[in-house]
């Protein structure tokens, strides 16, 4: 590709390069970005996605934003960390075209019993972001930044435009939900919980 009326050249194996390259539209240097990261920001995508069209359309919006904003990224930080950011604030703004303001619920739920680490360790990681994906979609935006991303619920309050404690408590239903999910996939340890009710 010419800029200027010059070639330019990286090494597509120096991150750097590629980025820099980047910075000048070189479209094989896109190519070659997008193939280094491609695996990362899919993971992210999918975590707030409802299905796989949706996470290759996240995906693909995320690396169009990346392109777009290159010049705003500071090489004195992660270029991963930069990257994660920008996926999940795709991720949101793809959801909040679709999400309304009572779809977050604001209410109490009484405490759960956790079902601990146990249950979860002998599921793949397919197999909870499946259960993940079949939350709805707000209870699934909750949790995946609480839980997954490690966002606070003031700031997961500002990001959707809602309130601490709708944040909260969509965070709990969504915990209800998964709870139940494993349950239902762990029929001798509901069965445990049945008979302690039961005798309560």
């Amino acid at each position: 590709m010419k800029i200027f009326g010059r070639k330019t050249s990286f090494d597509p194996t120096d991150p750097d390069s590629v980025i820099a390259a980047c910075r000048q539209n070189n479209p094989q240097a896109q190519h070659a970005l997008i193939r280094m990261h491609y695996g990362f920001v899919m993971s992210i995508c999918r975590r707030y996605a409802s299905d796989a069209l949706s996470a290759e359309e996240i995906l693909n919006d995320s690396f169009l934003k990346v392109f777009t904003n290159l010049h705003k990224y500071d090489h004195n930080q992660p270029f991963k960390a930069w990257l994660r950011t920008i996926a999940v604030n795709t991720s949101i703004d793809f959801y909040r075209k679709q999400l309304r303001e009572n779809e977050f619920i604001d209410r109490e739920y009484a405490d759960i019993e956790d079902l601990g680490e146990d249950a979860i360790s002998k599921m793949s990681a397919e197999e909870i972001l499946g259960m993940i994906q079949q939350l709805s979609p707000a209870y699934r935006m909750v949790f995946t930044l609480y839980v997954i991303d490690g966002y606070s619920h003031r700031e997961i309050a500002e990001k959707l435009g809602i309130r601490e404690g709708t944040s909260k408590s969509n965070l709990q239903d969504a915990r209800h939900k998964l709870q139940a999910m494993l349950l239902e996939k762990n029929p001798q340890r509901k069965m445990l919980m049945n008979q302690k009710f039961t005798h309560q």
